[in-house]
């Protein structure tokens, strides 16, 4: 890289297009009641007061800050301007409670926290113990309407954040390295706690330039409605870098994508581009069959990740929307997804192949190729890797190999090199000393007209030995009389005898980190 050229992910993403023709044209759309629009010259003249906010309040370039913030157009001021300052911004769940929100701030000594009125009361009480933790800045809007939860009196402890950056200088954007460590994403800790995942400039453009570019294909006259949020990995690639890339616009819903609030945004402010969640996609679904919703606009592009989608789940959204989805595997290790189907080509019930740009391979328990058809462990090859995990340098070398990254799925390829997905390393299972694929069992179940969704996991019997065991969501007025024996032969009839639950277990819900990912190990017995 040359000296002239700046590696700040700012400069592409922010400066470019706010100095460009782009300038007044819409970055980004609220869709709550507020209906604030941030232009790219707003976002660009904006995020280059943050510079001047940090030295104010003495928070120097590496530090960390925290952005406990709803998806709301303060966001991305807040992200790129601290980009554009050298400060790292570390982007956190706003679903989560009190205390994981006390393990994150400690774990990265972030020296501000950026949060969202609705938030405060999550962290009032942690805020005292928090010794790195220099500012606090509230995030009333600018406008005098705060949305749902509502504005909050500013208090001594804490400072207004618009009036804050208001009283601020633009400053030039500083010169880095593509290599410079830009923000921190926590994984979403489905198995533990989370671990703070480090990323550089360089990563955001490379997500842009292979999946943003070569599988959604997006330009500047799309509309992008991600309901993953900003504080996930996917969210973040779908609301933030692509749209930004080529100058498109984004929607903006702070509150949560329910069926309800999902179709309001989808058929009053017409994306074209929908990004969701298997999980999500099947409520919708169940909406559209139990006639409490339509679909009244006209979708060019769905994409799905955050867990595999559902063979059934992929079909019945095509039927009804007109638009397949495009499923693919991301982490929040790789930033976004390297594997995935593309457009006109589509398999459901794969993972399709590797995005241009990534290479993907299999191991096996004994670090070898398998064969086509047998299962092993999904490795990545890509620009995008993360660094490492802070302060975790045992879990930093098991993950991230070299070059390659371990994801933690399993896998098996099948002949044409399409992907098929068997389930996470820790939710695999054997049967009679074959491997099960939760994900298999539960995709069969749930092509059974009478299931929402399921989850699998592994149970013993009277002998002790491990059998599959499905706790189980039904569609509306559903009769269960019988339905145990009708499921379990379904199964039997779909995947094979020998994979088919021994126990099915009714269920309201299953239990779900807020990216919507199912946490089978909270289903397990022991």
């Amino acid at each position: 890289m040359g000296d002239t050229i700046n590696g700040n992910a700012a400069v592409y993403f922010v400066d470019r297009h706010a100095q460009g023709s782009l300038a007044s044209k819409a970055a980004f759309v609220e869709a709550d009641a507020a209906k604030r629009t941030l232009s790219y010259g707003e976002l660009g003249e904006q995020s280059a007061r943050m510079a001047d906010l940090y030295e104010k309040h003495g928070i120097a370039r590496e530090s960390r800050v925290a952005l406990l913030v709803l998806d709301q157009i303060e966001f991305p001021i807040i992200f790129w301007g601290s980009l554009k300052a050298g400060v790292i911004p570390v982007a956190i769940n706003t679903l989560l409670v009190s205390e994981i929100y006390r393990t994150i701030l400690s774990d990265s000594r972030a020296q501000a926290l950026f949060i969202s009125p609705p938030l405060l009361p999550a962290v009032s009480d942690i805020l005292p113990d928090l010794p790195d933790l220099k500012r606090v800045f509230i995030i009333n809007s600018d406008d005098g309407d705060y949305g749902d939860g509502g504005g909050v009196e500013i208090t001594g402890e804490h400072l207004d954040f618009h009036a804050e950056l208001a009283a601020c200088s633009p400053r030039p954007t500083l010169q880095v390295g593509a290599d410079e460590s830009a923000f921190w994403l926590y994984s979403s800790g489905s198995t533990g706690q989370p671990k703070g995942v480090r990323h550089v400039h360089g990563s955001l453009k490379f997500t842009a330039d292979t999946y943003g570019a070569q599988v959604l294909q997006i330009n500047k006259d799309d509309l992008v409605y991600s309901a993953a949020k900003f504080f996930f990995a996917y969210g973040l690639g779908n609301a933030l870098t692509f749209p930004m890339s080529v100058g498109a616009a984004t929607l903006l819903l702070s509150g949560r994508p329910t069926p309800d609030s999902v179709f309001d945004v989808l058929n009053t402010h017409k994306p074209n581009i929908f990004c969701g969640v298997p999980t999500l996609y099947a409520a919708l679904i169940a909406h559209l069959d139990g006639g409490n919703a339509e679909l009244k606009t006209s979708l060019t592009k769905c994409i799905s990740a955050g867990e595999a989608l559902p063979e059934e789940v992929g079909k019945n959204w095509q039927k009804h929307s007109g638009c397949e989805i495009l499923d693919g595997v991301g982490s929040t290790e790789m930033l976004h997804i390297f594997l995935s189907n593309s457009p006109g080509d589509v398999v459901y019930g794969t993972s399709g192949r590797a995005v241009p740009g990534y290479q993907v391979r299999l191991v096996n328990e004994a670090g070898e190729t398998p064969a086509i058809g047998e299962i092993g462990e999904l490795l990545v090859k890509g620009d995008s890797a993360a660094s490492d995990y802070w302060n975790q340098r045992g879990k930093s070398r098991e993950t991230f190999e070299g070059q390659w990254t371990r994801t933690g799925d399993k896998y098996e390829e099948r002949q044409d090199g399409r992907m098929i997905y068997c389930g996470r390393t820790d939710d695999m299972f054997k049967v009679s000393g074959i491997w099960v694929s939760p994900f298999e069992v539960e995709q069969a179940l749930s092509a059974h007209t009478s299931v929402l969704e399921a989850a699998v996991v592994p149970a013993r019997d009277e002998q002790d030995l491990e059998k599959p065991k499905a706790f189980v969501v039904l569609n509306q007025g559903v009769e269960r009389q019988g339905l145990e024996d009708q499921l379990q032969q379904h199964v039997k009839d779909q995947i094979g005898k020998w994979k088919y639950p021994r126990w099915i277990e009714i269920v309201e819900d299953l239990p779900k980190t807020a990216t919507g990912k199912i946490q089978r190990f909270k289903l397990r017995d022991d």
